[in-house]
């Protein structure tokens, strides 16, 4: 019997992604992570490695449902139980809706929604089967309303919240506990820090996210009774304005 346990983290960049699969490998947990290029997720893999934690990289372009499958089915048989799935693809591509194309519209929502669809129906197929795991999305404020020059991202973030509670109501009976976070503020990102450095100056007094801190949250949703289970969790800069 394999009593590894894994937690799958689909999106794995340098900050939210990582910091999350760094937070669950510290418990024990192998972190299995993806992107669409194997190569960028090395420097994640090693540093979890060098915690003494274990880790795989997997190069995998989450719209594309064969390679979902396949992906899902070499984690199982080859590494262990996904006991913790995390979605994590953002697509924030900013667009007034009178320049905003049918093919960017269509992609955003592939990357931000429909690959959460397919990773979360396949992991959620083996979790039934054992009657019990955690899959978390992570959102944003989009998710609840749309900003002017966002309707392609607001779009797919509805859309993810909206699977998020049909799975929750579905899988909640089953023993799956589903959540979605709603992250609102800007991230302590090289992005953040190279395009928008008035807002990165406030990194000193709280101002952005921490994303070892957006991590901490994650575990403590995965950790959570199911007799108290949170299905949304909203996490803000104390002076980001709501």
């Amino acid at each position: 019997m394999n009593n590894n346990k894994v937690v799958l983290v689909v999106g794995a960049g340098d900050a939210t992604g990582g910091a999350i699969a760094r937070r669950f490998a510290k418990e024990g947990f192998i972190a299995c992570v993806t992107r669409r290029s194997a190569d960028k997720l090395q420097p994640l893999v090693q540093a979890i490695q060098a915690d003494g934690g274990q880790a795989h990289g997997f190069a995998c372009d989450a719209r594309k449902e064969d390679e979902v499958i396949a992906l899902i089915e070499d984690i199982e048989t080859r590494i262990g139980p996904i006991e913790a799935f995390v979605f994590n693809i953002g697509a924030n591509v900013p667009c007034s809706i009178l320049e905003e194309t049918a093919r960017k519209y269509f992609k955003i929502w592939e990357m931000a929604c429909f690959s959460g669809f397919l990773n979360a129906r396949e992991v959620a197929k083996r979790m039934v089967e054992r009657r019990r795991g955690t899959i978390l999305f992570t959102g944003a404020t989009a998710g609840l309303r749309g900003a002017s020059g966002f309707a392609a991202f607001a779009g797919a973030k509805h859309g993810i919240r909206a699977l998020a509670q049909s799975m929750a109501r579905e899988l909640g009976p089953m023993n799956i506990h589903v959540a979605h976070v709603v992250v609102d503020g800007a991230i302590d990102t090289d992005f953040i820090r190279d395009n928008f450095p008035d807002k990165y100056a406030t990194k000193d007094q709280d101002g952005i996210l921490d994303p070892e801190h957006i991590a901490e949250n994650y575990w403590y949703l995965h950790r959570q009774p199911r007799d108290a289970w949170t299905f949304e969790l909203d996490l803000r800069p104390w002076n980001e304005r709501w």
